[in-house]
């Protein structure tokens, strides 16, 4: 699978799971640690492991497993695909880590076509 199609996979899995506000990252040239990040926020701290939770198996039945797991007791969970990773939040706590602003260089990928309304 290439860092492409893991990176619509994981929008769409998000996406399903009511996941709010995704937005993707093209990080590749910018840094050696992925290619890219895909950031997403959820209502509540359940919501957020629930969304971590079924990020991993989706993705597992695909193949594709995570190589390291960090946060799924706080209200910031990231998942490591190798060429993926994966910034789940609580709302507010995205608000103030302000990721999105860090990474203002990177490109932002246009997922639209992969979000339903």
């Amino acid at each position: 699978m290439t860092s492409k199609e893991m990176l619509e996979s994981i929008v769409k899995v998000l996406d399903e799971k009511k996941a709010e506000n995704i937005v993707a990252i093209e990080t590749a040239g910018i840094t050696i640690v992925s290619d890219y990040f895909v950031i997403a926020s959820a209502t509540s701290n359940p919501h957020v492991k629930a969304l971590a939770d079924d990020l991993e198996d989706e993705m597992a039945k695909l193949g594709v497993f995570a190589t390291h797991i960090e946060g799924k007791a706080t209200g910031w969970i990231l998942m490591d695909f190798n060429d993926v990773i994966v910034h789940l939040f609580l709302s507010d706590m995205r608000d103030y880590y302000n990721l999105e602003r860090l990474w203002a260089d990177a490109a932002q990928v246009d997922i639209s076509h992969l979000i339903t309304d």
